[in-house]
């Protein structure tokens, strides 16, 4: 199984994934968090922040995603994946693919700016939301208005989704 947080920047997707990963592990599941910055650094960072760089380096995301769902290890995607057409990609090549999609609102991700993402890259980079843009999502098997709920509280909206599946 491949759960695939998506949203902008702020939304929660890497604190809210390291949340399933600890629950998964307190289980004695295997489980893997597979974070689109980690996947830059393995690289090198050979690529930038264009919208083709963004686009090539979720397609290495999304190879990871699916070898891990082939060997049987949930993977725990935190990603912006801003782009439909890959996340539909993702979504043909991966059975175990879940997309989870962290709503948030951009004016408040800019204000809050918790990592200072936006405060250190405005002006400097193409940043999701702004010059790039995210495209709102067709098919989310879940979608979570994060602005609404607490983190605790989208963790248990996870869970119980798992629940049913």
């Amino acid at each position: 199984m491949i759960l695939w947080l998506i949203g902008i920047s702020g939304a929660g997707k890497t604190t809210l994934g390291r949340r399933l990963e600890q629950h998964f592990q307190e289980q004695g599941r295997p489980v893997y968090l597979l974070d689109g910055d980690e996947v830059r650094s393995l690289f090198d960072s050979d690529l930038g922040y264009s919208r083709a760089d963004r686009e090539a380096n979720i397609k290495r995301i999304i190879l990871g995603a699916y070898l891990l769902d082939k060997v049987g290890v949930t993977g725990i995607v935190c990603n912006i994946s801003p782009f439909e057409h890959l996340r539909e990609l993702a979504r043909a090549k991966i059975p175990g693919y879940n997309e989870i999609y962290l709503k948030k609102d951009l004016q408040r991700s800019i204000e809050n700016d918790v990592k200072q993402m936006y405060q250190n890259n405005l002006g400097k980079t193409e940043i999701i939301g702004k010059e790039i843009g995210f495209d709102e999502p067709l098919h989310s098997d879940l979608v979570i208005p994060v602005d609404e709920q607490t983190v605790e509280e989208s963790f248990q909206t996870i869970l119980q989704y798992l629940e049913q599946k």
